[in-house]
């Protein structure tokens, strides 16, 4: 069914994020954490990612510097410390954390693969630009991974295959929690299951967590899922044309979160031949469109966690979510 209730004016994001940060404080003892309260471990289904754990830290400033740090299976933490420009991706082995120093480091250009691997954690980098066939992020058969708090842009200033995607889950991959990231300024954000082709490699894995992102100005893939089972909530969208889309099968549940200025906050019927099921709750739709075709089964998620409502959502991410605040 389809849902379109009457548009109200987009009010200024500042008006918006000052308006729901008066209500927390007045709810605030009722919030599972502070905004700001960055978790040590990952909540949903990238729960156990360790990454490289306690091992002693290896700060690099360089390009050749990572790519060395970060080669092998081996337990290892590699701080990067200033902003690398790369052309491609890097591949990143397993048992490794990959931790921003401060609130201006990262990469800009390409990004990072895991492919094949288990048991990494990015976070606090900032991760822009990344021209195709680049993403920011690619996370390509592997398992146990968790992506937090970082921020991902690119600009609007290209045609929507100029960069690829900002963050893109796809081969089987399972076990995986983004949390506490900002996507900004980009056409294509987050895409889980690369193809309609591919039941045979993503049935039964594919089980991905995304709480607490900022999604601003990115036009759409928030995400979009093929065949896995997506958990969205607390996440704040501003701007996109369609913001979550289940596609071939796979099951959505979208709770709490919060659209503004979006056209269509959930679909199940586009693009695919085959149609997704979603499960919505508690979402503050802003004046969005709901494109749900098949109401989906997924009500409970296998792991525990505490959702804070919808109305202290915008005040949690917009102070809490992206690189720096760790």
């Amino acid at each position: 069914m389809r849902t379109r209730p009457p548009r109200k004016r987009p009010r200024q994001l500042a008006l918006a994020a000052a308006a729901t940060a008066s209500l927390a404080v007045a709810t605030a003892l009722v919030l599972p954490q502070s905004a700001g309260a960055a978790e040590t471990s990952p909540v949903g289904f990238g729960a156990g990612t360790t990454g490289g754990g306690s091992a002693t830290a290896v700060t690099v400033t360089t390009l050749d510097a990572f790519k060395t740090a970060v080669t092998g299976d081996t337990a290892k933490v590699v701080k990067v410390n200033g902003l690398i420009s790369l052309s491609g991706q890097v591949d990143i082995g397993s048992n490794t954390t990959v931790l921003g120093v401060g609130s201006s480091s990262g990469f800009t250009g390409g990004g990072l693969r895991l492919k094949k691997v288990t048991n990494v954690v990015v976070r606090n980098l900032n991760i822009s630009k990344p021209l195709k066939p680049a993403d920011g992020i690619t996370v390509q058969a592997s398992t146990k991974v968790w992506i937090d708090h970082n921020s991902f842009s690119s600009d609007l200033d290209h045609g929507k295959d100029y960069y690829d995607g900002l963050l893109d889950i796809n081969h089987g991959s399972d076990y995986v929690t983004v949390s506490w990231n900002t996507f900004k300024d980009h056409y294509k954000g987050s895409l889980v299951g690369h193809s309609d082709n591919n039941a045979s490699e993503d049935t039964g894995h594919l089980r991905v967590t995304y709480h607490h992102n900022w999604f601003n100005n990115v036009n759409s893939r928030i995400p979009s899922l093929r065949f896995g089972t997506g958990h969205f909530y607390d996440n704040y969208v501003v701007g996109a044309e369609t913001a979550v889309h289940s596609r071939m099968g796979a099951q959505m549940l979208v709770e709490n979160n919060v659209f503004r200025d979006t056209e269509v906050a959930v679909t199940t019927n586009r693009d695919s031949d085959v149609d997704g099921y979603a499960n919505l709750t508690g979402n503050d739709l802003g004046g969005a469109a709901t494109e749900v075709s098949q109401v989906g089964s997924f009500t409970s998620p296998p792991y525990s966690y505490t959702a804070e409502p919808a109305s202290t959502v915008v005040a949690s991410v917009t102070s809490g979510a992206g690189a720096g605040q760790l």
